[in-house]
């Protein structure tokens, strides 16, 4: 009776301290996150003493090392917790959505029709500003995710995971093939994409985050408003159903997010590889398959891993840069592997 006692005892103690577990993890992502800002504030191609970058932020005196702190190195920091929380997010919405933890920010298509949306408007319009880039970026995320939707939801079964992955299959790849003909066609477009298609922080100005912001946001509130009915429909979607979720309006709802995060990202720093594929196993493998976990975890590791990669860049070619998205792809690929051959890919 006793062993029985202590045993009923460990097992109802054994949630509380799985959370408690979760919310150390939140907290060291937390920490993690600001040393990978500090870093980013202080590291460049001139680094700069902590006391100096606390300084700066405190109060701009007009000196070099304020003025570097806040032109150059405060927008670039920002626009990498903004992009690397949307990509993190993202990652882990569409694994959730396609059951598939192979699934990334580049299935559905979004990146793809960032991507053709950028070379419309370089070779169609000749705008070849920042501001243009970004805004047509985003209209081509949005458009290729309405026509992943569309043709996936088409039919009696709805948008299911196979369709959803399969949709985007198609769209990323009409989207891909606009993009290479009108490239090819015209040389200064391929010149200018050649560096966006790489993935870089480095011309993230103030201007871009005002136009990214709010896509950022309202794409980060509708994911973490799906974290229950995410749950529900890791159970398939007739057990979905039977525990009161609405399967096809939380599909919507989730693909919407992703276009909205995926594409805000995307416009901002270009297709950015790993970063919402590995991130989500990553927070999988800290807190288990509980949503309501997973999402704040990987919107908190997926931006520190983009600064630090960020950071590693600036530094291994000093006085010259390696971009970010090829950090995170030299990194990123043996560190996946690694993570699948010692340890089962974590389920959605």
């Amino acid at each position: 009776m006793a062993t029985e006692s202590a045993t009923a005892a460990l097992v109802r103690k054994s949630p509380r301290r799985r959370n408690s577990t979760r919310t150390l993890a939140v907290f060291g992502a937390l920490l993690l996150l600001l040393a990978a800002v500090l870093l980013s504030l202080a590291v460049g191609s001139r680094s700069l003493p902590l006391s100096t970058v606390v300084d700066a932020l405190l109060r701009d005196d007009g000196s070099i090392a304020s003025s570097v702190i806040w032109d150059v190195r405060v927008p670039r920091t920002l626009a990498g917790i903004a992009a690397g929380a949307a990509l993190g997010v993202a990652g882990a919405l569409i694994q959730a959505l396609t059951r598939n933890p192979l699934a990334d920010p580049g299935l559905l298509g979004i990146n793809a029709g960032a991507a053709a949306g950028v070379v419309v408007s370089i070779t169609v319009l000749g705008l070849t500003s920042l501001w243009a880039s970004v805004w047509f970026a985003m209209a081509g995320a949005v458009l290729a995710g309405l026509l992943v939707y569309a043709l996936a939801s088409g039919g009696r079964a709805g948008a299911t995971p196979e369709r959803l992955a399969l949709g985007g299959a198609v769209i990323a790849a009409v989207f891909t093939g606009i993009g290479q003909t009108l490239m090819l066609l015209d040389a200064q477009a391929l010149d200018q994409l050649r560096f966006w298609s790489v993935g870089s922080l480095a011309r993230a100005d103030g201007e871009t985050l005002t136009t990214i912001a709010p896509f950022v946001g309202v794409g980060l509130l509708l994911a973490l408003g799906l974290v229950r009915p995410l749950n529900a429909l890791a159970l398939g979607d007739d057990g979905a159903r039977a525990l009161g979720a609405h399967v096809d309006r939380t599909r919507f709802a989730g693909l919407l997010a992703v276009t909205l995060l995926c594409g805000a990202a995307t416009s901002a720093v270009g297709p950015l590889v790993f970063v919402g594929l590995a991130v989500p196993h990553i927070a999988r493998m800290i807190a288990g398959a509980d949503q309501r976990w997973t999402l704040p975890l990987s919107m908190l590791i997926a931006p520190a891993l983009l600064l630090f990669a960020d950071v590693l860049g600036r530094v291994v070619v000093r006085p010259d840069e390696l971009d970010a998205g090829v950090v995170t792809a030299v990194i990123g690929a043996p560190v996946f592997i690694a993570l699948v051959r010692h340890r089962r890919v974590v389920g959605t």
